[in-house]
């Protein structure tokens, strides 16, 4: 059963686990739309008033949702009170009025709209609730459908709808002075990733942008031009605020100084940030107050979008520094934060990480494999991983018992994800876009993400700069040194060349000593919580020992392309698939790292005054060209280049009054050529004169 309180609140009270079964905010957007009451052509809804959008508005809803045989549909109003930044500023949704009372349960409304009462104008933007009829108006705490928020353009009052742009503008210049009276949010911001490959692989940090997603279509209503945006995954620490980022098809980033289509940083973070309830951090609702419905203002409903842009300008990525990448994959095999490479078959749980700095912990659990006979191979894998950084929750992702399927734990406790994919956790964000993937993002800005490969777990770890120094584990020391990873927990470093026995040495020696994980079946019991945490029985298959025959090795080149990891695989479980999962695994971390190599950004380019540049790139190799408008000419170089050492080749060129060089070049060479046209005719009628009626064809 759901309980609908407010828009940006769903309590999952049959889901959520733990004592008193506490609930877990979602921001509506992040609702399914069978939960959702959907606007028929939502645009059109918030436009309704201004030029030719007239006419009915229609509703719809799953009547399966609300088991009631008549509905009364309300509209609420969200509004923020009070001194911004002030302990007296408070977010409150107000019932407003209803738009119909005692209607059949159909699933279907339509309706003409009418201008609100003068006291319902202060609220710009809101939602609609479908509730029983049974309830009294206004009634909170009851089982509703909501529409997703919306600018209130609709109920708007007989002055907006009389001339909607200057109505909008006088509500954009007084966005702007209240704007200007705030403070600075922008020097806490994160800085954009500078490529498109960067802003996906960084995951722990960014994360999709629901309005402009490459993967559903690249539907970029208030980014045309581009086919991606990713949001900063944690507000910033003192505004709540948020930073967005907008790449168009060929990976470059779009920039508000270049193009309305830009990505704007938000005042309000659009997924909210802890206490939800406080303003600017209420998921949703405070990004629409100080930041989209300002853009309706100022850049939909009036031509004054350049007033926004130059309160919300892009980031550019001159102080983006890229994550640092570590994977586990296949039989297990590692790649260090500093790019060792190695195999460790251990059975047992074993510490992936630790690092000091914000107490983090990541651990694995690593389980034998079977032969295609059904024999135990003699390699293992990882089936689960558990993780907590200082108090937060702790998550466990593991494989489900007889199915190629995740569950996910959280505080021992098995979570659903029927209804929802996102949660808000304390001390991270979780995401569960599919039954084989799951990405967690911790308040540090670390992230991991948990796929299946085969018959085991492939698992990403993403750590940003600051944890330069500060890891240890089986995955490395991260200093930019590979020649350390192999870092016992006594502080003694084994050799980077060292053999398979010692190397297998290395991971007993970070064998797990306080457990993160769940020991809810009598299988776990009695083979991991009751025995050591490495098992030292069990002998894995060395790489010096995997003898394949002939016909085996040249199948298994064909199969691996000379990847060792793929290779030992096969050898180790018998299965050409598991090879083939730990060779796909090991592509795409090569992919990932590709994209996550840092790129030099010389920064923004102006155009000239009285003249207009081409090239929006601003990276390393890029150029920039620039134009005078006419009757300009250019003092200057025409053309930047971006340089390695991230600044341009030369500054913008002036453009100042007079005919452009080209021009005055143009008149030259063309009064010239007339001139010597005029002499060519004269000598050939001087020629005809001479010799008669025919011309001469000899110079």
């Amino acid at each position: 059963m759901k309980l609908l309180l407010l828009p940006w609140v769903l309590l999952l009270l049959a889901t959520v686990p733990g004592p008193g079964r506490r609930p877990i905010a979602a921001h509506p957007y992040k609702v399914s739309d069978l939960e959702k009451g959907q606007l028929v052509n939502e645009t059109r809804w918030q436009y309704y008033g201004t030029s030719d959008v007239t006419g009915n508005l229609s509703l719809t809803w799953d009547t399966s949702v609300l088991p009631t045989s008549a509905v009364t549909i309300e509209l609420w109003g969200y509004e923020e009170t009070g001194m911004p930044y002030s302990e007296n500023w408070t977010a409150q949704w107000s019932y407003l009025y209803p738009l119909a009372t005692d209607v059949p349960n159909s699933g279907f409304f339509t309706f003409i709209p009418k201008p609100a009462p003068p006291n319902f104008q202060r609220w710009k933007v809101g939602a609609l609730r479908i509730v029983s009829s049974k309830n009294y108006a206004g009634e909170k705490d009851v089982l509703a459908i909501w529409t997703n928020d919306h600018a209130l353009a609709w109920h708007l009052g007989h002055d907006f709808r009389t001339d909607s742009v200057a109505w909008a503008r006088a509500q954009c210049l007084a966005w702007e002075a209240l704007e200007d009276k705030l403070p600075n949010f922008l020097k806490e911001l994160p800085d954009c990733p500078c490529t498109l490959a960067q802003a996906r692989a960084d995951s722990g940090r960014f994360f999709t942008d629901y309005g402009c997603d490459i993967e559903h279509g690249s539907v970029c209503t208030y980014h045309p031009g581009a086919v991606h945006c990713v949001r900063s995954v944690q507000a910033s620490p003192r505004y709540g605020s948020g930073q967005q980022c907008c790449y168009t098809k060929d990976g470059t980033q779009l920039l508000t100084a270049d193009s309305t289509s830009g990505s704007t940083p938000d005042r309000g973070h659009d997924w909210g940030a802890p206490p939800y309830r406080t303003p600017p951090r209420v998921p949703g609702m405070s990004h629409w107050l100080y930041d989209v419905i300002s853009f309706y203002y100022c850049c939909l409903w009036a031509p004054e979008c350049p007033r926004y842009m130059r309160r919300r300008p892009s980031s550019d990525c001159r102080a983006y520094r890229p994550p640092r990448l570590a994977s586990v994959f296949g039989d297990p095999h590692f790649v260090t934060f500093d790019g060792t490479g190695f195999s460790f078959s251990g059975r047992g749980e074993y510490v992936l990480l630790e690092a000091a700095l914000t107490d983090l912990r990541v651990q694995g659990r690593a389980q034998p494999g079977r032969m295609p006979n059904g024999t135990q191979a003699r390699g293992t894998g990882l089936t689960a991983v558990a993780l907590q950084e200082g108090n937060s929750d702790i998550l466990e992702v593991r494989l489900a018992d007889g199915s190629r399927a995740l569950e996910v734990l959280l505080n021992q406790e098995v979570l659903n994800f029927s209804e929802q994919s996102w949660m808000d956790l304390k001390g991270m964000f979780l995401s569960v876009a599919s039954e084989d993937k799951a990405s967690v993002m911790l308040s540090s800005g670390a992230g991991l993400e948990v796929t299946i490969q085969g018959p085991f777990l492939s698992v990403a770890i993403l750590l940003p700069e600051k944890f330069l120094t500060h890891t240890k584990g089986l995955l490395g020391t991260l200093n930019n040194d590979p020649t350390d990873d192999f870092t016992l927990r006594d502080g003694q470093v084994l050799p980077r060349n060292a053999s398979a026995q010692q190397v297998f040495e290395f991971g007993a020696d970070w064998a797990v000593r306080t457990s993160l994980f769940t020991y809810d079946s009598r299988f776990l019991v009695d083979n991991f919580l009751n025995q050591d945490k490495h098992d030292v029985n069990f002998k894995p298959l060395f790489p010096n020992e995997t003898g394949l025959s002939p016909s085996q090795a040249e199948e298994v080149a064909r199969l691996c392309g000379g990847d060792p990891f793929c290779v030992l695989d096969v050898a180790a479980t018998g299965s050409q698939g598991v090879g083939n999962a730990t060779w796909a695994a090991h592509q795409m971390h090569q992919h990932r790292l590709r994209s996550l190599q840092p790129v030099v950004s010389c920064g923004w380019l102006a155009p000239p005054s009285n003249g207009f540049k081409e090239g929006l790139r601003y990276l390393v190799g890029s150029s920039v060209h620039f134009r005078c408008s006419s009757g300009y000419s250019m003092t200057g170089a025409e053309t930047s280049i971006c340089r390695a050492d991230g600044t341009w080749s030369t500054p913008t060129p002036e453009c100042q009054p007079g005919r452009s060089h080209a021009v005055l070049l143009g008149v030259i060479f063309g009064g010239l050529a007339v001139a010597a046209l005029v002499a060519v005719v004269y000598v050939l009628v001087h020629r005809r004169r001479k010799g008669g009626s025919t011309w001469s064809s000899q110079p």
